[in-house]
């Protein structure tokens, strides 16, 4: 597990048991007044850190266009991020992080989609987590 992912776990215990459970079901959809529409968010962390150095801007530009824009071509942002956490004996472990936002409206259909990014991103840079929360919202343009 990165340190980020570590950080939140320790950090955002309730928050992290919830991002779980919302992995089985899709979060409640609100009651969204016209022309929104019931939307769930999905938020996914990746830590930057890998064996023998960082993914490097390029090495995340090509695995947005190879493996993220494929899944979900309609739209997402990117975020650059710091992640922080007590990772070992008191000391501070800092991680230079991409946040990923997508906001999806065919939940739970999205989940497959999901993991298959987390999947790939773990295997192509030695991660062994990326952390994710949901969250049901309203969207529209």
């Amino acid at each position: 597990m990165t340190k980020l992912a570590f950080f939140f776990l320790l950090a955002l215990g309730g928050l992290a048991a919830g991002s779980q459970s919302s992995a089985q079901s899709p979060p409640s959809a609100p009651a969204c007044t016209a022309p929104l529409k019931p939307a769930v968010e999905v938020n996914l962390y990746f830590g930057r850190d890998k064996p023998g150095g960082e993914v490097s801007e390029a090495e995340w530009a090509a695995f947005v266009a190879e493996v993220v824009t494929p899944r979900f071509p309609d739209g997402l942002s990117v975020i650059n991020v710091a992640g922080q956490s007590r990772a070992v004996a008191n000391q501070d472990g800092r991680e230079r992080t991409k946040l990923l936002i997508v906001v999806v409206f065919d939940a739970p259909a999205h989940h497959e989609k999901v993991r298959e990014i987390v999947a790939a991103y773990n295997q192509r840079f030695g991660q062994h987590a990326v952390f994710r929360t949901e969250q049901a919202l309203c969207a529209g343009s």
